[in-house]
């Protein structure tokens, strides 16, 4: 059942900033309502987040992000954090407050969601799996370094 009562959280402005801050090296684009989260300055790609505002980039209105204040903060996990927390639900409400969900459309790309998060579940959850998210995309590209850069 979804929550009618907006989360007491940060919005999507402060969630930004809170990821530039955190990691300095992170590259934004913003674009049909929509916030991308990448390392890479030249092609803004791959994301290791996204905060999307409408539900244009969805097939439908799963989160029904057209509610005043609702935006759905979208994070790239490992497949283990993302079995650990959405991998055995089976009929998610997309459109539920602070809870974090499986991505609508991209789960199968390991990439969860949560709408409005609460401010406890910022600090203690949400922190944490952008940490992880940062953490992989900085390690893949390590690894694979871009030619010319």
């Amino acid at each position: 059942m979804t929550s009618k009562a907006l989360p007491t959280g940060p919005d999507p402005e402060a969630i930004s900033r809170t990821i530039r801050e955190t990691w300095p090296e992170t590259d934004m684009v913003e674009a049909l309502g929509a916030a991308f989260f990448s390392l890479d300055a030249e092609k803004h790609w791959p994301n290791f987040a996204t905060i999307v505002t409408t539900d244009e980039h969805d097939e439908g209105t799963p989160s029904n992000l057209s509610r005043p204040g609702v935006f759905r903060l979208n994070i790239g996990v490992g497949r283990t954090t993302f079995e650990r927390l959405v991998g055995s639900m089976s009929k998610p409400d997309y459109a539920a407050f602070d809870r974090v969900l499986p991505h609508p459309v991209y789960a199968k790309q390991l990439w969860i969601s949560i709408l409005n998060p609460s401010d406890t579940t910022f600090r203690e959850v949400v922190i944490p799996l952008l940490t992880e998210a940062h953490d992989r995309l900085a390690a893949q590209r390590a690894r694979h370094p871009v030619e010319g850069a």
